[in-house]
């Protein structure tokens, strides 16, 4: 039950903090986007959920949040 609500807040936590890396917004959103997708996928991996699922939705809050931080 743990690892369920651990894991997933440490990996969005990491992909938030990569994904501030980069010059412009859309280097920012292209940046998260894949972190995100590759932490979305693992955690639905690991939870037992549907990669692919985990992926569109990671790829998107991390797009999302990579374009509105700062540089």
């Amino acid at each position: 039950m743990i690892r369920k609500l651990i894991l997933p807040a440490l990996l969005a936590g990491l992909a938030f903090g990569l994904a501030g890396c980069g010059y412009s917004p859309a280097t920012r959103a292209v940046t998260g986007g894949l972190i995100g997708a590759g932490a979305g996928a693992g955690i639905a991996a690991a939870t037992g959920g549907k990669p692919a699922t985990g992926a569109l939705i990671g790829a998107g809050v991390g797009a999302v949040g990579g374009a509105v931080t700062a540089p």
